[in-house]
């Protein structure tokens, strides 16, 4: 049975995760850190009997020890998002982002933490040529967010090292989807949006940039395997998604417009179309995870939730 502390459990892959592990048989207690700057106690709804809530900044040490305290698995989640947003606010991102990070690593080497998981993205490889990227391409981060997230996985290898503790990053797709804590700066939903409400579709660029996508059930789900199957996710970095999951920016506003009755589709080709990376899952695949839903299958979803 394991003890299991979930930073940013209030925000939106906590507001999927927490639910997961309360009801699996294989946690004894999970513990929920966050400051709730951006993540809401209603996305506890349901489950906050059932999970033991702590309210604290991952930038105070005092706040990450008393938390970790007592559990021997970690999912960091906690961070600041938003990767184009962070330009205008590098250093708040590096407080949160890195050194709460660095927080959490020492607070779990000091209490004997076993397992630490960390929220990466593949955001960190920026503006690749490559259409096969695998865990071994160089990371090239172009926003604070990225680089805090490669630093961060950098950060996890030595403590792990230094520690004896098993450490692995997951460097996600881009989420979307149905969940209590939804956030609506992700392209998927906020596109969703913007068509349910007769608004064009705005892409910025030409659209020809390239990313992977991931519903946030899905995301939870590699979370909780991750951090309850160590055996099995034993790699240092994990890309997690699915291979068929790569689109053009293009592609997806296409998608959602036929979706939901032909909406337009404006470009801004003078606008910076920030990063794009076509990215290869083949290692996630050999743990046994495999994502569940398609694009256009949460597409669907996500409009009909909005529709009620």
């Amino acid at each position: 049975m394991t003890d299991l502390l979930v930073t940013g459990g209030c925000g939106y892959i906590g507001s999927a995760l927490v639910p997961l592990l309360v009801d699996d048989d294989r946690v004894n207690r999970t513990v929920v850190l966050d400051d709730l700057s951006t993540g809401s106690p209603r996305n506890l709804m349901g489950c906050v009997e059932e999970c033991e809530f702590r309210q604290g900044d991952v930038r105070e040490y005092g706040d990450v020890e008393s938390a970790v305290r007592d559990v021997d698995t970690v999912v960091h989640l906690a961070a600041i998002t938003g990767a184009d947003s962070t330009h205008d606010r590098r250093e708040q991102t590096y407080a949160t982002n890195l050194e709460g990070t660095r927080n959490v690593l020492t607070a779990a080497g000091k209490t004997g933490v076993t397992r630490t998981v960390l929220a990466s993205s593949c955001n960190i490889y920026g503006r690749a040529t490559s259409t096969d990227i695998d865990e071994e391409t160089d990371p090239d981060p172009i926003n604070p967010y990225a680089e805090t997230k490669h630093e961060s996985e950098k950060l996890l290898a030595e403590y792990a090292d230094e520690h004896g503790m098993s450490g692995t990053a997951l460097r996600l797709s881009t989420v979307y989807g149905d969940a209590p804590g939804i956030r609506f700066n992700l392209v998927v939903n906020q596109f969703v949006f913007r068509a349910l409400t007769g608004r064009p579709l705005t892409v910025y660029g030409d659209g020809s940039n390239w990313r992977p996508f991931i519903h946030v059930r899905d995301a939870a789900r590699a979370y909780r395997a991750a951090a309850l199957e160590p055996e099995s996710w034993s790699e240092p970095v994990y890309n997690v998604g699915a291979n068929d999951e790569n689109y053009r920016i293009e592609d997806v506003a296409t998608l959602i417009s036929e979706a939901i009755d032909a909406v337009d589709v404006t470009y801004l080709e003078d606008e910076h179309p920030g990063p794009s990376y076509h990215v290869n899952f083949d290692r996630v695949g050999e743990t046994g995870f495999d994502p569940e839903t398609t694009l256009r299958e949460g597409v669907d979803d996500l409009a009909r939730r909005f529709r009620g």
